[in-house]
């Protein structure tokens, strides 16, 4: 079975946020094996798909897990999985996945961009709760909650340095009842190619801190719409590893774009 690993939002290797890729002949095998892939590969995220009978509305079926739990949503293993379809030769064009979610779709570009239609998350403003307060440490401007799709706090830091310099405490993190915390800000220097900086943080899933986190962008994306009066912007997220999301607001739909490279392509010898 042959098992590769992509580098999400990102042209280059080593950079933006790694998704294990399995592309299935059939039937998804147990959960309990899938599981156990997802522990081994020791990644945010693992992806599974497999082919769906011509004449649905989706082409492949498409499922996400956490070195711990299965995922409702993800962006950066969408992304590499519809990466590695396309790369394969095995579609062209607009690649349709049925998800926990619903349908998603992807579509590469010939300049190697692939873009991603995922559902916009509605934002409701909320108190900051004592815990998250102090599991950040950090002046927070806004606290918002985000829609069933994600279900991560969506914090305001003060400013883009805030964001890059925070060290959180992830054990008090763990505890925290969504799937994870989202801080970001607006860019010191937009002249640098992106409009907002943002980091994700997931203990409760196995996920001390997620590179690039493309489902959290259907968040981001209407907040800083909202803010800077624009539909089209440039999102940059991560700490050590940092990639980039270019995001578009169309209503409640959410368009995310961004390059993708394999970096391992190997075989994994462990059979259901």
């Amino acid at each position: 079975m042959r098992l590769r690993i992509v580098d999400a939002f990102t042209d280059r290797p080593f950079r933006g946020n790694p998704a294990g890729v399995l592309l299935l002949d059939g039937e998804f095998p147990p959960d309990t094996w899938l599981r156990q892939v997802a522990a081994e590969v020791n990644l945010s995220e693992t992806a599974f798909a497999r082919p769906l009978p011509p004449g649905g509305d989706a082409d492949w079926a498409l499922r996400w897990f956490t070195p711990t739990a299965e995922v409702d949503m993800c962006g950066h293993a969408t992304l590499a999985t519809a990466h590695v379809i396309a790369t394969s030769g095995l579609a062209t064009g607009q690649i349709r996945f049925s998800a926990r979610c619903g349908v998603l779709t992807a579509r590469a570009a010939e300049d190697g961009t692939i873009t991603m239609d995922f559902p916009t998350s509605t934002l409701t403003p909320v108190e900051a709760e004592p815990a998250v307060l102090g599991a950040l440490g950090a002046e927070i401007r806004s606290v918002h909650d985000t829609s069933e799709h994600i279900g991560d706090l969506l914090v305001e830091l003060a400013d883009e340095r805030a964001v890059r310099e925070l060290t959180p405490d992830i054990a008090a993190l763990r505890g925290h009842a969504r799937r994870g915390v989202i801080v970001t800000a607006a860019a010191e220097d937009p002249s640098r190619g992106y409009d907002f900086v943002s980091r994700g943080f997931f203990p409760a899933f196995g996920i001390d801190e997620d590179p690039v986190t493309g489902s959290a962008h259907t968040a981001l994306a209407p907040f800083w719409a909202a803010r800077l009066g624009r539909t089209s912007l440039v999102g940059l997220q991560g700490g050590a590893r940092t990639g980039r999301v270019a995001v578009r607001l169309a209503g409640d739909r959410t368009l995310l774009t961004g390059n993708a490279v394999t970096v391992i392509d190997g075989e994994l010898l462990a059979r259901p």
